[in-house]
């Protein structure tokens, strides 16, 4: 095959790459867009790529954003997720959709097997190191001040009590 010297349109439509680019993962709209714009396709092809795709059901924000929550929200707190699907341009109600899913309860148990996994392999000793410690850490990860306290004091409390029963 001849290299391409022009700077047109890759071969193939809008549509096809767009496909492809799904095959591999999901994509927003706003990702997709981007994509297939650097990849020199004019904006109505992309425009008519994008509409078809979406009525194939291969696009579709919201169902990104519930994956996307339901993959990552065992890493991340709800504030980090809120600010990777933004960044991905998710529109703000389907973030919020999407993290409705990701409840108090849920937030707890994935700050608490963080913290478990930070204290196995660093173990400290006062409950003021392991919030310091751990609980910025949790933060950082976009979970809340109260969660990440309570992840902490949970990690602490299974700690101290003894496994030997």
């Amino acid at each position: 095959m001849a290299p391409r010297t022009s700077k047109g349109p890759p071969p193939g439509t809008a549509l096809d790459a767009g496909l492809r680019l799904l095959g591999r993962r999901a994509h927003s709209r706003v990702e997709l867009l981007l994509k297939l714009t650097r990849r020199g396709f004019e904006g109505m092809a992309i425009r008519d790529a994008l509409k078809r795709l979406e009525e194939l059901g291969y696009l579709d924000d919201r169902a990104f954003a519930r994956s996307f929550v339901r993959r990552r929200g065992s890493a991340r707190g709800p504030r980090a997720l809120s600010a990777e699907l933004a960044a991905r341009g998710v529109d703000r109600a389907e973030v919020d959709t999407a993290l409705a899913g990701f409840g108090p309860d849920e937030q707890l148990a994935a700050a608490t097997r963080i913290a478990e996994r930070l204290y196995a392999t660093k173990p400290v000793y006062s409950r003021q190191e392991l919030l310091d410690g751990i609980g910025t850490k949790l933060v950082r990860r976009g979970f809340s001040m109260g969660v990440a306290r309570a992840a902490c004091l949970s990690v602490l409390a299974g700690a101290a009590s003894p496994t030997d029963s």
